[in-house]
């Protein structure tokens, strides 16, 4: 209730209501007191009208001093419905002639109002009219009364009969009084004013139901509406908006602020893109500020391994160097069949292979600089698988390959990335042993599809080496360009050769990623530049 009477709408009708109630009462009441007053003037008109009619009815009457043919009409007259009584008072205030007959003879009070008119000074008595005359009084029952009074003056005419003095010596002869209650005129003026008040009361509600509807309407809804909008904005709702309900200041705000909701909608999905955005772009940050972290502690480590590798191969390399010159001198001394010979040949195949491996460690020390120029990757590929073709076949170990006709050619040093392609398929086929396939793919990538590792987006060629070996456990995965790491058994790898290949395609401003599943294979892809402003077209 206390909600109900805080309201706008509450306020605005009661408002409304209480001043068209004022302004409808005030009109009633004077329509009611106009009516009254017509009413009165016409009863006071008419009684006036009645007062001449019987006066000259009983005029010839008088002058021939007929006083009962004068109470006869006296008579006749206050018989009628609407007339309490008529009567003719002399100067002195004797009634003459009345209508009730027991009061004739009598003598009225000379200060009640029907005697007023008979003793009024002689300045009163001229400017009086001589008819209509009223007064309104209630009788000793209570019940108002319209008394109409009519001054009979003297004339010539009456001094003449006789029976009265002249007009000078006796300017007035009496009164004429007719008496009129006022009951049904009071009746029709309260039915009047029933009425009036009743038509006000209905045309009171009538009206205020109409302004309560159209305030509903033109007010209190908009203004709901917007309070509604408002409510859900705060609670952060902006997908709906408010109905525009007309063309005036309230659509007009409502429009407004449909566009403000629409705004922040906008703006919030503009924040909350541009959230996702720093998101992205901390992750990413973050992702590269790892990596560069894990390429400085691994470019580091190589430089500490490159250099404990450099000196070692150079401790190691001159003795082998006469260990194996001196096995040739003895082997060429001996028997081939006798067993101080074949134990001498297992020597100078191990002082080969130590040999060989020092070689490696050197070649991983120096960080030798690429000796670029055009090459064509498809070719360079072909002659490589076919140096392993013959190896793969013994293994029942297919060979595939599906090159980019229009790949084009390449900034590189041949010969190195060679041995990259070359240590990926021996990889390969390791992790596979027996019974297997090795897929070689190129393709032609724009900067759009380059990987996010690289520094800038630039148009790639892109290696794919599949294999449907054993595969790389996870644990393992992150470790396999660390020099020295193998998962090959004893005297089977190095753990070189993958560090090197690594450090090979950075040294061409390209990268390798690697995907593996334990039990399904492995997949090594390796992205190399292509810098088309500098070098020949595409090879058809």
């Amino acid at each position: 209730m206390v909600e109900m009477r805080n309201s706008l709408k509450f306020k605005v009708g009661l408002s409304l209501v209480a001043a068209l109630t004022i302004a409808v009462v005030i009109f009633a009441l004077m329509v009611v007191h106009n009516n009254r007053e017509e009413l009165l003037q016409q009863v006071t008109k008419n009684s006036a009208q009645l007062s001449r009619v019987v006066m000259s009815s009983t005029r010839f009457a008088m002058l021939q001093n007929q006083p009962s043919h004068v109470n006869e009409i006296i008579q006749d007259v206050g018989d009628q419905k609407d007339i309490e009584k008529v009567r003719i008072l002399s100067k002195e205030g004797v009634i003459i002639h009345s209508s009730v007959r027991e009061e004739i003879g009598n003598r009225v009070d000379q200060e009640a109002e029907a005697c007023l008119a008979c003793h009024l000074d002689e300045k009163s008595v001229r400017e009086s009219p001589k008819v209509g005359r009223s007064r309104f009084f209630s009788n000793e029952n209570g019940k108002r009364m319209l008394g109409s009074t009519a001054v009979i003056h003297n004339e010539p005419s009456c001094a003449g009969a006789g029976c009265h003095m002249g007009v000078n010596e006796q300017p007035i002869l009496g009164v004429l009084d007719i008496v009129y209650p006022l009951d049904e005129i009071e009746h029709t003026l309260r039915t009047n004013t029933y009425t009036v008040f009743g038509l006000s009361l209905g045309f009171i509600l009538l009206v205020g139901l109409l302004v309560s509807y159209l305030v509903n309407r033109t007010i209190y809804l908009p203004l709901r509406d917007l309070d509604d909008g408002a409510e859900r904005l705060a609670a952060g709702d902006l997908e709906n908006s408010i109905p525009v309900r007309s063309k005036d200041e309230f659509g007009h705000l409502a429009n407004s602020f449909n566009s403000m909701t629409r705004a922040l909608r906008n703006s919030r999905v503009e924040l909350e893109d541009w959230g996702r955005t720093l998101e992205q772009k901390v992750e990413k940050a973050t992702s590269e500020l790892h990596k560069a972290q894990a390429e400085t502690a691994r470019s580091e480590k190589l430089a500490s391994v490159g250099l404990l590798a450099a000196g070692i191969a150079h401790e190691l390399n001159n003795p082998l160097t006469g260990v194996l010159t001196f096995s040739y001198l003895v082997r060429k001394n001996l028997p081939d069949d006798s067993p101080d010979a074949e134990d001498l040949d297992l020597v100078i195949r191990e002082t080969k292979r130590c040999a060989g491996i020092i070689r490696r460690l050197l070649d991983f020390s120096r960080e030798k600089t690429p000796e670029k120029a055009f090459c064509d990757l498809n070719i360079l590929i072909t002659e490589t698988v076919q140096l392993i073709a013959q190896a793969a076949q013994l293994k029942d170990i297919e060979i595939s390959t599906e090159l980019y006709e229009h790949l084009p050619a390449v900034w590189i040093d041949e010969n190195l990335i060679k041995q990259v392609i070359m240590n990926m398929l021996v990889n390969a086929q390791h992790a596979i042993e027996n019974d297997g396939l090795i897929t070689i793919k190129t393709r032609l990538l724009d900067a759009s599809e380059c990987p996010d590792t690289l520094a800038e987006p630039q148009d790639m060629a892109e290696i794919v080496i599949t294999d449907s070996g054993c595969g790389i456990p996870p644990d393992d995965l992150q470790r396999i360009f660390d020099p020295f790491f193998t998962t090959k058994g004893v005297g089977k790898g190095t753990g070189l050769g993958l560090s090197v290949s690594h450090g090979t395609i950075e040294a061409h401003s390209g990268t390798i990623e690697v995907e593996s599943t334990v039990g399904k294979g492995t997949e090594f892809r390796i992205y190399l530049p292509i810098d088309q402003s500098a070098g020949p077209g595409a090879n058809a």
